[in-house]
């Protein structure tokens, strides 16, 4: 299995290869590369898709994990492209992945050919919500994740009855304690990026659930408001993880845009 040495951490990555522009998929929290599984397939043939298990996440979890910020993630995202030879990408990241990506944007500006930000933002957690997110996962960190827990954090990614739902369940009973603890804490204290968001002036592809229960919509508008090329596209139905519950609109959006930017 592909693994790159970044930054002291060995980094699993998946990569279609081929001579297309490439496409880096960045996930959310609590979730992995595979998030990503129908926009690589609906995109490998013209495109060279690569996605990757971010620190504390997926196959690149280790049994400890130090403090890290979303900058550390955007200088992996950085790394690795580097490794693979890639020297400008089209940056595509839901929530988490979305706020590595503009840091990406702001700290590593000449790798980055767009950005395609899905339910995401730049602002911080609403601290209200933050206190039951914090609180949830101490929970989930003491003891293990009940039934209980596991359906809050269903219904918040995932949304209500979505068939695929089982196979993340699974994969959230895995996370080990330390990297629940640190990546919750890399959540809780990244800084408001708001103020700096103009500066990129790369096309931007903004997508949202209108049903997103975890970064409101409004978050979304204000990263149209302040990025000077950024468009808005609304999925309809969709939660947080868009991409993953609603691939067809998601997909056919990515596709048009993708397809605009003539890479």
């Amino acid at each position: 299995m592909p693994f790159a040495n970044i930054n002291g951490r060995d980094i699993f990555y998946q990569d279609t290869g081929g001579d297309g522009p490439a496409v880096v998929f960045s996930h959310g929290l609590l979730m992995d590369h595979e998030m990503f599984a129908p926009q690589v397939e609906a995109l490998r043939g013209a495109y060279r898709c690569i996605a990757w298990d971010e620190r504390g996440h997926g196959q690149t979890a280790a049994d400890s994990l130090e403090p890290f910020s979303y900058y550390d993630s955007a200088d992996d995202l950085a790394g690795l492209l580097r490794h693979l030879g890639v020297r400008r990408a089209v940056l595509a990241g839901m929530s988490q992945g979305g706020f590595l990506s503009l840091r990406c944007a702001l700290t590593h500006p000449d790798i980055v050919r767009a950005l395609i930000l899905i339910d995401t933002q730049a602002g911080c957690e609403d601290p209200a919500a933050l206190v039951g997110h914090m609180e949830l996962t101490a929970q989930w960190q003491a003891h293990g994740l009940s039934t209980e827990i596991a359906d809050v954090v269903e219904h918040i990614i995932l949304g209500e009855n979505w068939p695929g739902a089982a196979t993340w369940r699974a994969k959230w009973a895995k996370a080990k304690p330390v990297n629940l603890a640190q990546c919750m804490q890399t959540l809780a204290n990244r800084d408001d990026i708001t103020d700096r968001i103009a500066t990129i002036e790369v096309p931007a592809l903004v997508i949202h659930g209108d049903a997103d229960m975890a970064i409101p919509l409004e978050r979304a508008q204000v990263l149209i408001d302040e990025m000077p090329d950024a468009e808005l596209v609304l999925i309809e139905g969709a939660g947080h993880a868009a991409n993953l519950t609603h691939p067809r609109p998601v997909n056919a959006a990515i596709a048009r845009f993708l397809g605009q930017l003539g890479a």
